[in-house]
């Protein structure tokens, strides 16, 4: 019986185009102009360090700001760089400028499972702070007190099975009993190789992974 359940975002809960056609270009567009101006604030200050510190040689603030825009080009899911992203995600919801994207079926489904006692969990490449600003500020008002926690890649590398051994360790329940939900195939087969249920969602000709179960949206998943 299934105790609890851990969700992608991007592809999953949320379209993929709010990701790639909105919050990516908004955080590269204000990326020089945040870190200028926010580079001696603590939480910004501990990242720039971290960026010199992933290419393993000290950099000034224009290199570091070069480096970051590099590494949003390259489509990479670095650590300082996700959390970099969210606090200018952050800035943008504040302000107005965009709201969360999170499909209907899903809100329907995490509403439904939350009142049924189904803890509900994130696990996505973005940081957590991003993951609950597209939840707190979503189309649907705020949804952040249906979930009970959040993971992102400290935790380890979505397409390692070491990630998910570390996620049933911190829930604490057996991996028979957590289900995750996703719509890339190779996080799908990691997760299964950790002994947690899966299952794939195909929103968007997403490639099918035959070792799973398929379904279109939320409302079509049926728990055990």
């Amino acid at each position: 019986m299934i105790k609890a359940i851990v969700t992608d975002i991007e592809g999953t809960t949320t379209s993929l185009s709010f990701v790639k056609d909105v919050l990516f270009p908004y955080a590269r567009r204000h990326m020089a102009e945040f870190v200028r101006q926010h580079a001696s604030e603590p939480d910004v200050k501990a990242q720039l360090e971290e960026v010199s510190n992933v290419v393993g040689q000290q950099l000034g603030l224009e290199q570091v700001i070069a480096q970051l825009l590099q590494w949003i080009d390259d489509d990479q899911k670095i650590t300082p760089l996700k959390a970099l992203q969210g606090l200018i995600w952050q800035a943008g919801y504040k302000a107005g400028d965009f709201t969360g994207h999170v499909y209907d079926d899903a809100v329907r489904k995490l509403r439904d499972w939350h009142e049924l006692g189904i803890k509900l969990y994130v696990f996505s490449s973005g940081s957590v702070k991003a993951q609950q600003l597209i939840f707190a500020y979503s189309d649907f008002g705020d949804l952040t007190p249906l979930f009970s926690g959040y993971f992102d890649t400290r935790i380890g590398s979505k397409l390692e099975v070491e990630a998910y051994q570390h996620i049933v360790q911190q829930l604490g329940n057996p991996a028979g009993e957590i289900l995750f939900l996703s719509d890339i195939d190779q996080e799908l087969q990691a997760a299964t190789k950790a002994g947690m249920q899966t299952i794939q969602l195909v929103r968007e000709d997403q490639p099918a992974w035959s070792g799973t179960s398929q379904v279109v949206n939320f409302d079509q998943i049926q728990l055990n």
